[in-house]
């Protein structure tokens, strides 16, 4: 008996011959239902040497080979929901959205409803129907959950092709303002490392020596708040422009740096004595402090420059005013 991957193989010994079929592989494949082995059955998934009519109440003989594959399993269709959306522009081919913090992109496990997908099929209808995949339609880049910003959608198959192209090659601009611990040192520069999953910890991104892919961040500090001589205590708002679109980039990028975002609950802790100085709602920020501020790219179909500006969120221009 042999188990590679979802392929399954055995061959009948005296024991299991002039039973079921169903039967017998349920007694070979404890983990396996019958109903769910009747189920292979009946759509055409189990093949016997000899070749023979296949039923699930068939005799098996001594030496038959039975072998079945389980097809992967296909993932939910998002169901639409009238969910609220701000929308900053929108035409027959796209649209830009400033994602509220808080807000999944696309339903996950734990997040089914409420994403942006399933707002986004209320508001498109059919329109969207395997753009970018079942549980992505339409989309072209995500933001994390309790990142805010802009992010621009796909309404067709030809607009999808032609944003994700524009990603790729690097043309299409984004623009995001951090908050963070410190003052970075130089106040301008690039980071450039490879990033990829934590070797401990798989819920969390890395800077790598090697494997990873590429990463590339663009950073200036705008202005520095507090005037702690422990530069640590001090907090600097950094304009971030993304070369590359890694998971959890900036996040990580401002780590490696030594500066972690204000209140990011993967990558981020206040300093020791922040809080001498600092409000509780400085220090237990509730989100990691980021917005997707601007976005330009070129319209799939005009070929003219869409650029698109969000102002911060109320919540981060209270982080400004404490």
């Amino acid at each position: 008996m042999q188990n590679k991957s979802d392929t399954y193989s055995l061959i009948i010994d005296a024991c299991l011959a002039g039973q079921r079929l169903d039967k017998a592989l349920s007694k070979s494949f404890p983990h396996l239902s019958r109903t769910r082995i009747q189920g292979l059955i009946d759509t055409g998934r189990v093949e016997i040497i000899p070749h023979r009519k296949i039923s699930s109440s068939m005799k098996l003989l001594s030496e038959d080979r039975i072998t079945f594959t389980i097809p992967a399993p296909e993932e939910a269709t998002p169901s639409p929901q009238a969910i609220s959306l701000d929308i900053i522009y929108e035409d027959a081919d796209l649209l830009v959205i400033n994602k509220a913090a808080g807000m999944v992109v696309h339903p996950a496990p734990g997040h089914r409803e409420n994403t942006l997908v399933n707002a986004l099929l209320a508001h498109c209808g059919d329109s969207l129907s395997g753009i970018g995949g079942v549980k992505r339609p339409g989309i072209v880049h995500r933001l994390d959950k309790d990142t805010s910003g802009l992010m621009v959608v796909a309404k067709n198959d030809f607009a999808h092709h032609a944003l994700s192209a524009q990603f790729s090659d690097r043309s299409l601009s984004r623009t995001y303002i951090a908050f963070v611990w410190g003052v970075p040192n130089p106040r301008s520069g690039t980071i450039q490392t490879l990033i990829g999953r934590h070797p401990r910890n798989r819920q969390k991104m890395a800077v790598l020596t090697h494997g990873g892919r590429e990463a590339v961040t663009h950073y200036e500090v705008l202005t520095t708040l507090g005037n702690s001589e422990d530069l640590r205590l001090n907090i600097s708002v950094v304009q971030c422009k993304l070369a590359t679109g890694r998971t959890h980039q900036i996040r990580v990028h401002m780590l490696h740096l030594g500066h972690p975002l204000i209140g990011d609950p993967l990558y981020g802790h206040s300093p020791k004595g922040a809080t001498a100085i600092w409000t509780e709602s400085m220090v237990k920020f509730p989100r990691q402090a980021l917005h997707a501020k601007e976005i330009s790219f070129l319209h799939p179909t005009s070929g003219k420059v869409m650029h698109f500006v969000s102002q911060l969120p109320v919540d981060l221009v209270g982080l400004e005013k404490l």
